[in-house]
C-alpha cells in the first residue's frame, strides 16, 4: 500500500500544512509527553497523554508528506500508525508495538480496562522515541516546516 493508494480509497486526504500548523502540533506532542511523565496522574491519564503524543507524531509524518487522515472514516488512528513506514520510515516491529498500544487505548477508553504501569512505561518509551524520530525527520527532510521554530 502506498500513500497514493490510501488517498485513492479515501483513507487519507490531501493536506498542505503550514510551518505554523506543524510547529503547533509538534508543541502539543511535546506537552503531551511532558504530561505523560507526571507521576501524580493516574496510569490511564499518563497512558492517554503518551498515546496522544504518538498519534500527533504520526499526524506530523502525514502532514509533512502532504496528507492527513480522513477523520470521518473509522480507523483513522490505525491508518495514521500503519502509514508510519511510508511517512517516516519506521520499521514493522515498531508498528506492531504501536498498534498494540492503540488496541490497549481502545480497551481502556471504550471498555474501561485498567492500564498497567508496565503498559504506561512502554507507551511513554514509544512516545519519547517517536517524538525524537519525528523531530529528526522534520529537521532533516522538511526543515522549511520548522522555519522560525524555537531552537532545541
Amino acid at each position: 500500500m502506498t500513500l497514493a493508494n490510501l488517498l485513492a480509497i479515501q483513507r487519507l486526504l490531501a493536506f498542505s500544512a503550514t510551518p505554523q500548523d506543524v510547529q503547533r502540533l509538534l508543541a502539543a506532542a511535546e506537552r503531551n509527553l511532558a504530561d505523560a511523565r507526571l507521576a501524580q496522574l493516574s496510569a490511564e491519564n499518563r497512558f492517554d497523554a503518551a498515546y496522544k503524543c504518538i498519534m500527533q507524531c504520526a499526524m506530523l509524518g502525514l502532514w509533512a508528506r502532504g496528507y492527513r487522515t480522513s477523520t470521518s472514516q473509522p480507523g483513522h488512528h490505525q491508518t495514521a500508525m500503519q502509514a508510519l513506514p511510508l511517512t517516516m520510515g519506521l520499521p514493522a516491529d515498531v508498528i506492531i508495538v504501536l498498534d498494540a498500544l492503540r488496541k490497549q487505548r481502545n480497551l481502556s477508553d471504550y471498555e474501561g480496562d485498567p492500564v498497567s504501569d508496565g503498559v504506561v512505561a512502554e507507551c511513554l518509551q514509544q512516545a519519547q522515541t517517536l517524538l525524537a524520530h519525528t523531530r529528526k525527520f522534520l529537521k532533516t527532510q522538511f526543515p522549511d516546516l520548522l522555519a522560525n521554530a524555537k531552537k532545541d
